[in-house]
């Protein structure tokens, strides 16, 4: 009757802006309002509100809800828990196209480093989210069981899965692993969400379910997942972290050099411990295929690295060569338009923040605001400075 309220279901299945205006400025109680609420409305649903579906607006819900605060509604929080929905569909599907021999009728197999290591992580996730369930907060269980479901599932597990999968040389335990892996970690994710998104969850799980040689007619009567600490594999955590950290760094020299993703790249370790280098070998055929890694060369600490980019792992230094990788005359003018750029931004919020009028009147926050903006260009120009240097060195 205020006009500034939503309907859940307007979320749920979308409204045009004429019936969103129409609904939000009828029956009003202040019917001198309906003119601004009219162009409140317009102005921040110019185009209505698109459909989300129930079980992104209930995950929002549950992650909003915090305790001892008042929550600012937000949309875009919806829209990202919709993009969720559609992370654990397409996971699914993934998982469904890899086959139907998972082991569901106790055939012998094989897990992987990663099988291993997602399976570990299932169990902390088991744990954290029943914990924070049972002290009723939903914000830390959703929260922990989206980090679980977008980060260590779909975007780590699922892309470390893929070398055994393709791999038509790979023993059939193995594969078999992987899959068996794939679809009851799946499972049990599902079952873990069910109490968030109830819809989504019952879908896929009827058609995971035996794949996983899970029997029953609805998701709603499984037991509730319970974390086994015997499943719980630091090892596994261990290498995969280390894994995780040597592909990061090695993405982000890519795209610091504007190497393709495509083009295979030469190697050089130094620092590397006995550790390091059983990691490396264990998981050589891994990196090769997943991060594109041409050659392995470890070095002694009196051997010379050729100039390169570097990334860290720890006390390892991962080193990339420069030369033959990059068009240094094309990186060269791309370098030399960033520092331009970067120069500029520094000369002028420099000359703003050293400007006696604007730092008397302009709020404590605006100046902050300006002197890291400022911290921020410094950096970034040392750091092109610095790229500019080694790469006209070459």
């Amino acid at each position: 009757s205020k006009g500034n309220v939503l309907d859940p279901l307007d979320i749920v299945d979308g409204i045009t802006l004429d019936a969103l205006l129409e609904k939000r400025t009828s029956g009003m109680m202040q019917p001198k309002l309906a003119e601004k609420i009219a162009k409140q409305t317009k102005a921040e649903f110019p185009e209505g509100i698109a459909s989300y579906g129930t079980d992104a607006l209930r995950f929002t819900f549950c992650s909003l809800a915090s305790t001892g605060r008042d929550i600012k509604f937000d949309m875009g929080r919806v829209e990202g828990y919709r993009n969720f929905c559609n992370k654990i569909w397409n996971a699914a599907r993934y998982v469904l196209d890899k086959g139907e021999d998972c082991g569901q009728n106790g055939e012998a197999y094989e897990l992987s480093l990663a099988d291993r290591w997602i399976i570990s992580q299932l169990q902390r996730t088991e744990a954290e989210v029943t914990r924070q369930l049972e002290q009723f907060r939903f914000d830390l269980a959703s929260q922990a069981l989206y980090e679980f479901i977008w980060n260590q599932y779909c975007d780590w597990y699922l892309e470390l899965s893929k070398p055994v999968l393709w791999d038509e040389n790979a023993p059939v335990e193995r594969a078999r692993g992987t899959r068996r892996t794939l679809v009851r970690v799946l499972e049990v994710a599902l079952r873990l969400a069910h109490p968030f998104m109830p819809f989504i969850t019952e879908e896929i799980w009827q058609r995971i379910a035996p794949l996983a040689g899970v029997e029953g007619k609805t998701i709603m009567l499984q037991p509730w997942p319970v974390a086994v600490e015997a499943r719980i594999d630091a090892d596994a955590e261990g290498d995969i972290e280390w894994l995780k950290e040597l592909m990061v760094g090695l993405r982000n020299i890519r795209a610091e050099m504007n190497i393709g993703p495509g083009k295979p790249l030469p190697l050089f370790l130094k620092n590397a411990s006995a550790d390091d280098q059983r990691r490396l070998q264990e998981n050589e055929a891994l990196l090769k295929k997943l991060a594109k890694v041409e050659s392995f060369t470890v070095l002694g600490d009196a051997d010379e690295a050729p100039l390169s980019a570097t990334a860290l792992v720890g006390d390892l230094q991962v080193l990339v060569p420069m030369a033959g990788l990059i068009d240094k005359d094309a990186e060269l003018a791309r370098l030399n338009k960033e520092i331009q750029r970067l120069q500029g931004e520094v000369q002028r919020v420099g000359g703003k923040l050293s400007n006696a009028a604007f730092v008397d009147k302009a709020p404590p926050a605006v100046i902050e605001k300006e002197r890291a903006k400022l911290a921020e260009s410094e950096q970034a120009l040392a750091n092109f400075t610095e790229q500019h240097a080694r790469i006209a060195a070459l």
